[in-house]
């Protein structure tokens, strides 16, 4: 289908991104409990579930780009990515509840736990990389496709921030919290429910527009043929600058992630009641980032808007510690301290999603200048090169995250201020300098991404000339007949 020339309705923007509450669910398991599970609840040792990890991720990070590539070339009556979303979802389900309730059987094995890990991430790549790659199909419109990469981000944010209160207070509650095994049994079947609903529903309220048959049909899917078209992406110019900045800003965003509980207990020393503040925080920025990222674009296009979004950020996210080590700060682990760090992370984080969300967007402009230079499409195939970073990325940054503790020495095993204040100051040290190199190379390269919105617009109009006798598209139809959305959707 051709790409919608205006505003897309509203309902089709909030559909659609409501199949990334899937990536949320997964992302925020992945990130936050499930080492805790396997190694404080099953009794694995946490080194070999950290490395099963890895090797999940490393796996997937690999495959990606040929799910990408499968995902361009699918050719059906259905359009070449509603398949994908139809298909795994289901399996991913059923995937992401078996990872979850190992404590019936025991723990697993090394290699059980890096294959059920495996499976989750490939199936859902196998939903998330083809969705993703609607956007640009859906709209042609620079702004439109900001907006839509918005409500991905809402939608992802809350699918794992709803995933961490239900952790809190339904399925893990009371004095043994996160070591209760029974509740984590409860927690992946949420989850995988979720899912499930999540990209199917979102597919179906595409399907209208969506299920058709491709004008062109692409060469059958070969090894070889997958192999040039990856090295082909990687070769854009405007890809591999996009990548360079995104490179920095996904291993900030990794060692942040997994940084954080130490930063809340040993550093901020904050209580169980103050906790409990921390996802509706991460949630207020989100939705910060929701409001202020349009008209940052409008007034400096994508790339200035990342690169002023990442700086800013670093500042802001950076300001309490460095008031903490100057000794201008309320005492730590009081009321005081607590609620002025969340109100600067509300900001850092708005302000770090921004640069994030930005980045991922400008991925849309770079698929019209490679269809310019190649007369091809290949959405999937740079999204899911855009996954490969990120899942590398990630993998450094948690790494850098162990490298930060072992630097600074702190102590396993250690009580929330009980750690040698000078132990303390380095792990403060250490990681306001990883945080600033990052956040300053990541801005440096992004602001360098050639791609501008005149520029986008001229080769639109240039890619119309071209395709002048192509069929009207049934979007288009769709939001002439009803503006405000009414009609869409199943």
């Amino acid at each position: 289908m051709k790409a919608a020339q205006g505003p897309l309705p509203l309902r089709l923007k909030m559909i659609h991104g409501a199949g990334s509450i899937a990536f949320g669910v997964k992302d925020n398991g992945f990130s936050f409990f499930l080492l805790i599970y396997y190694n404080q609840v099953l009794g694995m040792d946490a080194g070999s579930v950290s490395l099963a990890l890895l090797i999940a991720l490393l796996v997937d990070a690999a495959v990606d780009p040929f799910i990408g590539n499968l995902s361009d070339r699918t050719y059906s009556r259905w359009g070449r990515r509603l398949p994908w979303l139809y298909i795994a979802p289901l399996p991913l389900a059923v995937a992401w509840a078996v990872l979850w309730s190992a404590q019936a059987a025991g723990p697993p094995s090394f290699l059980g736990l890096v294959g059920i890990a495996i499976l989750v991430r490939l199936l859902l790549s196998a939903c998330e990389v083809p969705s993703i790659s609607l956007v640009p199909e859906l709209t042609q419109d620079y702004d439109e496709r900001t907006t839509l990469f918005r409500y991905r981000a809402l939608a992802a944010w809350i699918g794992g921030l709803m995933m961490m209160v239900l952790a809190y207070t339904v399925f893990m509650p009371g004095k043994e919290g996160l070591l209760q095994a029974e509740g984590y049994a409860n927690f992946g079947l949420f989850g995988a429910a979720l899912m499930a609903i999540s990209v199917i529903g979102s597919a179906l309220g595409q399907h209208r527009l969506l299920a058709h048959l491709p004008a062109h049909k692409p060469p059958p899917f070969s090894m070889r043929l997958a192999f040039a078209e990856i090295v082909e992406v990687f070769s854009e110019r405007a890809f591999l600058i996009f990548a360079a900045g995104a490179l920095a800003a996904y291993v900030s965003q990794g060692m942040v992630f997994s940084i954080t509980n130490y930063l809340n207990l040993f550093v901020w020393r904050l209580s169980g009641d103050q906790l409990m503040l921390f996802p509706f925080v991460l949630f207020a920025s989100v939705v910060l980032m929701f409001v202020i990222i349009a008209p940052l674009h409008r007034r400096f296009g994508k790339a200035r808007a990342a690169a002023i979004s990442a700086v800013a950020g670093v500042v802001i996210g950076l300001a309490p510690y460095v008031l903490l080590l100057a000794g201008i700060w309320p005492e730590v682990g009081t009321n005081a301290s607590s609620y002025a760090f969340y109100a600067l992370l509300l900001f850092a984080n708005a302000l770090g999603t921004t640069a994030v969300v930005s980045a991922t967007s400008m991925i849309a402009e770079v698929i019209e200048e490679f269809e310019e230079k190649t007369g091809r499409r290949a959405e999937a195939s740079f999204y899911s090169g855009n996954w490969l970073i990120q899942k590398c990325a990630t993998g450094g940054g948690i790494f850098l995250t162990g490298q930060i503790i072992a630097f600074s020495g702190l102590p396993t095993n250690a009580t929330p201020g009980s750690v040698a204040p000078g132990i303390i100051a380095d792990f403060v040290i250490a990681f306001g300098v990883a945080v600033v190199v990052l956040g300053l190379a990541s801005a440096w390269w992004l602001a360098r991404f050639p791609i501008s919105r005149a520029e986008h617009e001229a080769r639109l109009e240039r890619l119309a000339a071209r395709h002048a006798h192509a069929p009207a598209s049934p979007l288009d139809e769709a939001a002439r007949a009803d503006p405000e959305g009414h009609s869409i959707g199943a």
